[in-house]
């Protein structure tokens, strides 16, 4: 699993950089469990394009993100869209998700999140169907780290639920 990551790792940052439309959708989210705030830290990346489309797609706005104008409306509607495809459940409670930011990183962004408080939790499930309405041959590692053990899974459409012990 760890050459796989590496792998995929390795790919998705040489062809983010690529101008050209990629062949693939993949996404990156990880769950990081931060002992001290308490929370989980959420992180995810995306394609740049791919974003732009999904929301226009969802929404029926065309926003652009390498243009500053548009920076109030695309946290609107990633903070709607985030809200709606992305879902944690620790020891059986939903937990709220709030919406922190983005930053575009080349040809990607970065999207940041964060747990309400909670207890470091025994179980873990998630809920990630990021582009997933936009595309059906998606594809979203996710990450869960709690007490420094890291467990990684890929979900491709239409899967999007992720169950991990700790």
């Amino acid at each position: 699993m760890k050459k796989f990551l590496f792998l995929f790792s390795f790919f998705f940052f040489l062809f983010s950089s690529a101008k050209e439309i990629h062949p693939y959708h993949v996404g990156s989210v990880e769950f990081n469990y931060n002992s001290k705030s308490k929370t989980f830290e959420i992180s995810g990346k995306f394609f740049l394009d791919d974003l732009e489309n999904a929301l226009k797609e969802k929404y029926g706005k065309a926003v652009h993100f390498n243009d500053d104008r548009f920076k109030p409306q695309i946290n609107e509607l990633l903070a709607k869209y985030c809200a709606e495809y992305l879902k944690l459940k620790t020891d059986n409670k939903y937990l709220k998700i709030h919406y922190l930011g983005y930053e575009e990183d080349s040809e990607s962004v970065n999207i940041y999140l964060e747990s309400e408080p909670l207890s470091q939790p025994k179980k873990v499930e998630t809920a990630v169907s990021m582009l997933y309405n936009l595309f059906d041959d998606q594809m979203n590692i996710v990450h869960i780290i709690v007490g420094g053990k890291r467990q990684s899974d890929r979900l491709n459409y239409p899967n999007r639920y992720l169950y991990k012990n700790f």
